[in-house]
Parts: structure tokens; sequence; C-alpha cells
């Protein structure tokens, strides 16, 4: 077996397709000069019209990638960006502290050429060894999304093998701007689980025992109209109420108190935030024939509010556990990070063929905040006094944080970061989807309208009865052994690699409050250190709810 026969067999375990297309690679292409170093080691030299560039060093390229590979911290994730002789990533993956390795490169008959020349076995035949040959921007950001835990895998860090990079600036431009694209999210994720990793966990175990019992059927829907509780509400209401008949209306729970105020009774009303403070939105009262839709990571509080309740599951891991092992869920999308894009999801899951937008500003227009009538201004009023006047708590909330004034075609209005994302996201659902955007017409006029260019959509039977498959109580004594069924992390390697079938499952569950207990307890120094708390916090949790039997 020669030395490409072997590398394929090391990549196969990963990658068979991979395998298959670098096995008819054209040959003979000359991408490569190979150099011999004065340690005696094969040196690739990419080749262009003028010259030969060695891509590692002619004396001891060994020495040259231990040197680089030493300055490293408490990275645990590298990314190379060019596979050249493989000594960066031999070095990578015998440092103590790495945990992932992830290789790009492009042109597959230059890779071909180089497995020809080198034995790469030990590198491919790694675990922690990942390969992403001539990808796009798309496959980059997935695959980091997917694979990088923060929490087990410390800092990261890009490491280019530049005279690579200069073969093919364009391509691996591209690389560098999807690894960013990828790790603002990856952060923003992050900083989101540490905040409520650990409420999720408790309001989603607390809610089981109300979830069990089974639900009727859901009829489809045909035009639906979503209101959101920004400022142009107040002003689009008229037209909201001339239409209110032809239309199911679908509240966000910020918006609802508004509607109420209006004479205005919702169909259903949509809750995503984890935090008890969604129940102020509530104090207004909870029409009696409306639906309640919440994800099971909702307060429990809010599962009293309405007998009419349907519980979803959004991108919790937990969540979706829970929908395999013990009773399934429709599984709405909160990938929007507010819950007007989650609505949109439910309302297309329920078959709207037609769907406006009431009072979705995405921003702040004129500097106002929120809609009247939402909680926000009997709070206030409530909270003001002589040293902390009505206008001034109105100022604190809308500037928070950085915002960006805009001139727009009907007046001003203030953006930040957030709201941006929000809009952005929205706008991706929409060119994804068979529905097609009209743009903003006024503050008098809904902001968002889609209409559907097909037929309306049957998927709303997700929402039909379904069986636990056991009682709530003994999912959870299931669930609690499983948690503490899992292996004791060793420090000599990388736990997710470790866990095999159900136990990756079970563990994956526990990551946003693992978050969540490093945020409470930063000293937590080693993984292994702060997964085992997490599981005892856990099974504390269960325990006071269920005991110990």
């Amino acid at each position: 077996m020669d030395k490409f026969e072997r590398n394929l067999l090391a990549l196969s375990r990963f990658d068979p397709d991979l395998c298959s297309r670098l096995s008819r690679a054209e040959r003979n292409q000359n991408c490569y000069k190979f150099l011999e170093s004065r340690s005696g080691e094969t040196v690739p030299a990419w080749i262009n019209p003028d010259s030969a560039h060695p891509l590692h060093s002619l004396v001891d390229p060994r020495r040259e990638a231990k040197r680089l590979l030493d300055t490293l911290d408490d990275e645990g994730f590298i990314i190379f960006l060019g596979l050249g002789g493989g000594y960066y990533a031999e070095a990578a993956l015998e440092h103590k502290n790495v945990r992932l390795v992830l290789l790009i490169d492009y042109g597959l008959s230059g890779l071909a050429e180089l497995l020809r020349s080198r034995d790469y076995v030990k590198i491919f035949a790694d675990p922690r060894f990942h390969f992403l040959v001539d990808p796009g921007r798309p496959e980059i950001e997935r695959f980091i999304m997917n694979i990088y835990q923060p929490i087990l895998h410390s800092g990261i860090r890009t490491l280019p093998l530049r005279a690579r990079i200069a073969g093919d600036t364009e391509a691996f431009s591209q690389a560098s701007l999807a690894i960013e694209s990828s790790l603002k999210r990856v952060s923003a994720d992050y900083s989101v689980q540490a905040y409520f990793g650990a409420r999720w966990f408790s309001n989603i175990i607390r809610n089981l025992n109300k979830a069990e019992k089974s639900d009727s059927h859901l009829p489809s829907i045909q035009n639906a109209a979503i209101t959101a509780a920004g400022p142009s509400l107040n002003l689009q209401i008229p037209r909201l109420r001339k239409k209110r008949k032809g239309l199911f209306l679908i509240a966000t729970d910020t918006s609802l108190a508004c509607l109420l105020s209006e004479d205005l009774c919702p169909d259903a009303v949509v809750s995503i935030d984890c935090q008890h403070i969604s129940y102020c939105h509530f104090m207004a009262g909870f029409p009696k024939e409306a639906l309640l839709f919440i994800d099971l990571a909702s307060p429990p509080l809010l599962a009293s509010q309405s007998e009419n309740l349907r519980f979803f599951s959004g991108n919790h891991p937990l969540t979706s556990y829970i929908c395999q092992a013990w009773r399934p869920f429709p599984m709405a999308d909160t990938s929007g990070g507010n819950v007007t894009f989650t609505s949109v999801h439910l309302a297309e899951m329920l078959g709207a063929k037609s769907i406006e937008l009431y009072g979705a500003d995405f921003s702040y227009p004129l500097g106002l905040s929120y809609a009247r009538g939402t909680y926000i201004y009997p709070n206030f009023e409530i909270r003001q006094n002589r040293l902390a006047a009505l206008e001034g708590l109105h100022s604190s909330l809308l500037y928070r944080g950085p915002l960006t004034k805009i001139l727009g075609k009907h007046g001003w209005y203030y953006e930040s970061p957030s709201l941006k994302f929000y809009r952005e996201r929205l706008e991706e659902k929409y060119w994804a989807s068979n529905f097609t955007l009209i743009p903003q017409e006024g503050m008098g006029a809904p902001i968002q309208v889609a209409q559907s260019n097909t037929k309306p959509a049957s998927n709303h039977q997700l929402f039909k009865p379904s069986k636990a498959l056991m009682k709530a109580e003994d999912f959870l004594l299931h669930y609690r052994r499983n948690i503490m069924s899992l292996p004791i992390p060793s420090g000599d390697h990388d736990y997710l690699q470790s866990l095999k079938g159900d136990e990756r499952l079970v563990f994956n569950t526990l990551l946003p409050a693992v978050a969540a207990i490093k945020r409470r307890s930063p000293g937590l120094g080693a993984a292994g250190e702060l997964i085992e708390k997490t599981k005892a916090y856990c099974v504390e949790k269960i325990e006071q709810l269920v005991g110990s039997s």
C-alpha cells in the first residue's frame, strides 16, 4: 500500500466522500515542488509562474512548528489555513491543551499531490483532527457552530500557512470571513447561555408535569396578523381593527396589553422569554378563549395563565432531547432571538398563506421604544419620583446600549445592533421561504407584509395530539440516572469525543447550564471540575421536584 492509499484509508474514518473526490482528482498538475530540509524532512513548495515558494522552514520544519505552537496560551481549538507538509497540525496535536484541530485548504488536485508525496496518517487518524477541502462560507460557518464548545475547548486561534495563502488569496480570504462570522455567533450564543442556562434548565423540568397531557388538534388558518410591540402599533390599530374579522390574530406577549387596552382580543399569544419578567405582559389579564403558545423553557408561572395551552420546543438541546425521549412537541424556530420571528414561524406551521406584521419596527422610530399600553408604561409610572422622572426612565431604557441614528423615508429612527440583527434574521427567513417581502409603507401601515406564492402549508399538522411515553416524573428520574451515569471527565482527552451514543445526547442537554455555572463560579478552572459541578446542580434540581428514588 503506497502513501496515497494509506492517507486515504486514514481519512475515510470521518469523510469517505472526500476520499472518493481525492481518488478521482486530476494527476500531474504540478502544483508543488518537493524540497528537502537540512533536518531531512520533505518540504512542499507552492509553484507559481515565477518561482517555487517553500511552505515551511528549509532548516528544520518540525522545530519551526513547535516554536509556533509553544506560543499558545489556553487555546484548545486551532484552525489552520493550508495543509502544507502537515508539520503545524502535528505539533498542535502534540500540544497538551489542544482539543480540536480544523484544517481548511483549497485545490483538490494539489492536495492529492501532497497526499502522494508524504505520510499524513498520524494527523488524519487523530479523532481531534477535522479537514475541510474547498468549502464555501456556509459550510465553514455550520461546521464551527456545530463543533466548537467554548466551555470545553477554551479559546480559539487561527494559524495561516502564509506562503500557501499567497497562492490562493481570494479563497482563503472568504474562509477567514466565515471563521470570523461564525465566532461572533458562537460568542453571542455562549453569552446568552451563560446568563440563562440555569434558568432554562429549571423552567423546562418544572414545565413537564403541565406538558404531559395530550392536546386537541388545531385546525389550519388562512390569513394571519402578528402584532409586535413597536411604537408604530398604536398608529396601525385602526387598520388592524378594520381587517380583524378576516385574520387569525397572533399577539406577541409584549403586545398583548396594548391590544387589550384597545378592546382587541387576539386568537393566540406567543411567549419565548425564560425570564420571570415575562409575567408582566400578562398583568392586564389573559383572554379566556385565546391560545397560549409558549416555549418549554418559559417560566412555569406563564403556563398557569391559560387552560388553552400549547407548548413547543425551541432550540434548547434539552427540549430537543425531550422530544426524542419522552414526548414530541412542535419545533419552533427561535433562532431569530425575538418573539416576533418565532410567531411568524408558528403562523407558517399553522398553515397561514398570508401574514401581516403590525408594530414590527425593529428600531426606535422618533426615539420611542414601545407602543403605548405595553407594560413598560405603568411600570415606569410606579417607579418615577423627583429624582427619577418618567422621561428619564424612558431615556435610560432607550440609551442603555449603542445606537445609530438613521434618517429614513418616513422620519428618523434609532437602530441598535440587536434590533438590526432581529430585522436581518426576519428578512433572511422570508427570502428563504415561499413568502415575498413587501417593504415598509409608513408608520400607519404594517411594517412588513408577507404573502405566499404557493398553496397553504400543510405542516400545521405538527400541532396534533401526541402521547408521552411515560409519566413526567418517571422521565425525570430516568433523565437523572442518565446524568449521573455520564463518565467522569479526564484531563488527557476531549470529553465530547469520549462520549458514546446516548451519553453525548444527554451531555449536550447540560451545556447551557455548564456555561451558567462557569459564569457563577469563574474560579472553576478545569473543564472536568466544571462538568461535575453542573451534573450535581442538575441532579439536585430534579430531586427537588421528584425526589431521588
